[in-house]
């Protein structure tokens, strides 16, 4: 049977989701320039809760977060200004990922230290909107993800270049359903959208001294796109012939993560949002799991930093939402830190981090009642920095 009318009708949703992306990629063409943070006076901090275990979360990264930068803020140099309005609730009761006035409030900040929001799946109680994440990195162009995964004791020392605007995601919501036995789904991946990210890999490497790059797709068998940005690294590697460029199938790469021979080979590792979102979970286990992994979005306008893990429905469900490790958040806001400027503020907030998650562990988060709660965990954080003077 030829299904013409469900064909054209295809058609139809395919042709406009092309026009999107080749405005999109002029869009990227033209681009912004990168601000300096140096001459933002106050700098706005835009605090977003989240939902499910995320105000919890956020309200201790953020009492760390108000005690480090108290002098600066008592000085008006910064501010921390909440944002309200991206909680599922909140989403749903107007059904739009990422609403209108929420947008226009997350422009008027610099930086974003964001909580996990709830994304909605099939079969949930939530109509199907599209993950205000992924919205938010388009809306205010957060091409890159940049997570760093560090254990000295195991040689690791890896830092995720992970592209953020394209890939599966990017039209995640906007797949279709040609007839009731066929649905298609749509990966987009542009040749300026992938330059940027690998690029700013390699400056990454660069300038902090870093011998190797490894790029990562699947090229041998998603040939279009995921060869368009293997081809691209492979383009802007030849700029850079102080530092070794290799690449690897994302399925060895994962295999590779924890060989304990080749896994210190790694440094910094480039590669496509569905991939780059898979391998950092799983390397963040190697120091604690995803409770303690924060991340970057950036872009050359905003940037935004979260924890790498989902709002934990279940956890709010069970009453257990006050055992939920902040350690994820307050890693986050320790990169927000770094990437505003106040480098000596981020390494005293680290080291605390480290001295109370990974050597001492005083005081212990299991996620449930045997164990301490975030609020508990903050208190020593905060007592740990007041031993860490500046």
């Amino acid at each position: 049977m030829i299904h013409t009318e469900a064909i054209e009708k295809a058609k139809d949703h395919f042709a406009k989701l092309l026009q999107e992306q080749l405005l999109r990629v002029d869009q990227i063409k033209a681009g912004d320039t990168w601000v300096d943070y140096s001459k933002l006076h106050p700098l706005i901090i835009g605090v977003v809760g989240g939902d499910g275990i995320g105000p919890y979360i956020t309200e201790q990264a953020v009492r760390v977060l108000r005690y480090i930068l108290a002098d600066e803020i008592a000085a008006g140099l910064v501010e921390l200004r909440d944002i309200p309005g991206l909680d599922i609730e909140s989403r749903v009761k107007v059904m739009k990922a990422l609403p209108e006035d929420v947008l226009a409030a997350l422009k008027e900040c610099h930086v974003i230290l964001k909580g996990p929001l709830t994304t909605p799946k099939k079969g949930d109680r939530w109509p199907n909107l599209e993950s205000a994440n992924v919205s938010m990195r388009r809306e205010l162009d957060l091409f890159a993800n940049v997570r760093p995964v560090k254990v000295p004791e195991k040689g690791i020392d890896w830092i995720f270049y992970r592209e953020n605007t394209e890939g599966e995601y990017v039209l995640g919501s906007k797949g279709y359903n040609v007839t009731d036995d066929l649905a298609v789904d749509f990966k987009v991946i542009t040749t300026p959208g992938a330059e940027r990210i690998v690029r700013l890999a390699f400056e990454y490497a660069k300038k902090n001294g870093i011998k190797k790059v490894s790029a990562v797709t699947k090229a041998n068998v998603i040939k279009a796109t995921d060869g368009k940005f293997l081809e691209t690294a492979r383009r802007v590697a030849k700029e850079y012939p102080d530092i070794v460029f290799d690449d690897w199938f994302v399925d060895i790469m994962a295999a590779k993560l924890v060989d304990e021979k080749r896994r210190k080979d790694f440094k910094v590792i480039v590669l496509p949002n569905l991939y780059g979102d898979i391998l950092t979970d799983e390397a963040a286990e190697f120091q604690g799991g995803v409770g303690t992994a924060g991340s970057a979005n950036i872009g050359k306008r905003y940037a935004m930093f979260e924890a790498i893990h989902g709002s934990a429905p279940r956890m709010v469900e069970e009453g257990r939402a006050i055992y939920a490790d902040p350690a994820s958040m307050m890693r986050a806001s320790v990169m927000l830190l770094r990437h505003i400027g106040f480098v000596s503020h981020a390494a005293r907030m680290e080291k605390a981090l480290d001295i109370c998650g990974q050597l001492e562990r005083k005081v212990v988060l299991t996620g449930r009642s045997d164990g301490a709660t975030g609020a508990q965990f903050a208190d020593y954080v905060l007592r740990t920095l007041q031993d860490l003077k500046p």
